[in-house]
């Protein structure tokens, strides 16, 4: 029997920021259209057997009240606690149970705990929209082909997928924490809960990936390079008044800045950039902060062990070559 897993954020602080902001958690109904296209995703695919971590918003039961696939698709018994480490409990129930695969929605923050929790199978993020990394965000059909393909052992995982890039936070020489997204740096430390809606307090930005036309602060690089997604590259930019290059970030759903770009630095897998804002905060990925004290010697580095990441054009050949499709005639 060839089981896969989805793993749902059960308590995004993206989430509640956004509830707080705009009076409702608007992305929760996307991605219970998500997961119906990743369950027939899986389907195809000829997984036999689905499990899902229960979660406080119902999003695979919600999906499954619009499809009726062939296979089951059962909760895994466990108490839910509201935080991240329901993710990595769920991921070792899930791992224990069979799971060749586990497909995790809502970003970085649960794969990481997935990651923690299940280190033996392969952990697909897949991205709900302002986690933009991930660049599979309207193709989660493809991403249950892939994870599909893999947990049935039919392909492995190399095959479809490749490793993102990810910052490494270093406070002293030490690694304190790590984002797959972007990393702003912050001169003012009570910005906490509301800082990726405060562009003007920012002097840096440190990103993995650019890509114009994304929602969120990869915006502001995606409008002065292109970086293709598998490529083990990152931006370090400067921003400031006076400056003759301004770009719209968009900053939060309905939200944008014109942001000013004093400098752009290419960022080399495992290159030491320095952080002169001190004291400060560090925003990663606009939901977990990092404080810098007085005194203290701050820097970022990218590196390539981030989770892995599904490569849609690769996955699709595959699909077809695997019979998965057939070509119209």
């Amino acid at each position: 029997m060839s089981i896969a897993a989805i793993l749902a954020n059960p308590a995004s602080g993206k989430d509640i920021r956004r509830l707080v902001a705009h009076g409702s958690v608007f992305d929760n109904q996307e991605k219970v259209r998500m997961v119906r296209r990743l369950i027939l995703g899986l389907e195809k695919a000829g997984v036999t057997k689905i499990l899902y971590m229960p979660d406080g918003y119902a999003i695979v039961p919600r999906a499954l009240n619009a499809i009726s696939p062939s296979i089951p698709v059962e909760p895994v018994e466990m108490p839910i606690r509201n935080n991240q480490t329901d993710t990595t409990t769920a991921a070792g129930i899930m791992e224990t149970l069979g799971a060749k695969c586990l497909v995790v929605l809502g970003g970085d923050g649960t794969s990481r705990a997935a990651c923690k929790g299940s280190v033996a199978i392969p952990v697909l993020p897949l991205s709900t929209g302002t986690n933009n990394v991930f660049p599979i965000m309207g193709e989660a059909t493809v991403a249950g082909l892939a994870a599909g393909l893999v947990a049935c052992g039919r392909l492995p995982v190399e095959a479809c997928c490749y490793r993102s890039c990810m910052f490494d936070i270093l406070i002293n020489d030490e690694v304190v924490d790590m984002a797959l997204v972007d990393a702003a740096v912050y001169d003012d430390v009570f910005l906490a809960s509301k800082a990726v809606w405060h562009m003007e307090k920012v002097p840096q930005l440190f990103m993995t990936r650019c890509s114009a036309g994304s929602i969120g602060l990869s915006a502001i690089g995606g409008q002065l390079r292109s970086i293709r997604p598998e490529e083990p590259l990152g931006l370090a930019l400067r921003l400031g008044e006076g400056s003759p290059v301004v770009v719209t970030a968009a900053i939060a759903p309905g939200m944008f800045a014109d942001v000013p770009i004093c400098g752009v630095s290419e960022m080399a897998p495992g290159q030491l950039f320095h952080i002169d804002t001190s004291p400060g905060l560090i925003a990663l990925d606009g939901e977990r902060e990092v404080e810098i004290r007085s005194g203290a010697r701050a820097s970022i580095r990218l590196n390539t062990e981030g989770p892995l990441v599904i490569d849609v054009g690769k996955t699709m050949d595959l699909a077809r070559i695997e019979g998965l499709f057939r070509q119209p005639s």
